[in-house]
């Protein structure tokens, strides 16, 4: 029977968990975002940051905070929703939703081995690549499909009514 609602954890559960993942000598990788409408653009990102080590983490943003980021009509899906639909991809391991305006603080918490983001973003922009580096650990930018955007997707919707 399948339970992918489990794999959405608070932070407390999470380094648990990572703590057992680490004896186990597996690597660490986390990414984060919105994950609003999710498209092929974010399931080819997400399997691609996956496939740079043995565990995923997601760290995704409340709806909160996604107001906050891109303003009062986003998310368009609330977060319960964002985390399992996040939840059912067999190549993301665990979900953990965070409120603050960036992810810096759960970055510093669960410690990864790899840092990713998309390539729309250099090394030097991406939150807490710098904790991650002095670790020892490693930060890697992940090559994005063109065209897909969920900015793009909304723009399109309300352009054709």
């Amino acid at each position: 029977m399948f339970e992918t609602s489990s794999k959405i954890v608070d932070i407390e559960k999470a380094k648990g968990i990572l703590e057992e993942v680490r004896i186990q000598g597996k690597k660490v990788v986390f990414t984060n975002g919105c994950f609003d409408l999710v498209h092929l653009g974010h399931v080819d990102y997400l399997e691609k940051a996956r496939n740079l080590g043995d565990f995923l983490v997601v760290g995704l943003n409340t709806d909160a905070s996604v107001s906050s980021i891109k303003g009062p009509f986003r998310p368009i899906s609330p977060e319960i929703s964002r985390a399992r639909v996040l939840a059912s991809m067999a190549f993301i391991d665990m979900v953990v939703l965070f409120g603050e305006p960036t992810p810096k603080e759960l970055i510093e918490s669960i410690k990864p081995d790899i840092l990713t983001k998309g390539n729309d973003y250099t090394i030097d922009t991406i939150v807490g690549a710098d904790f991650v580096i002095a670790r020892g650990g490693h930060v890697e930018t992940i090559p994005l499909v063109q065209g897909f955007s969920t900015s793009n997707f909304v723009s399109r919707i309300l352009s054709n009514p």
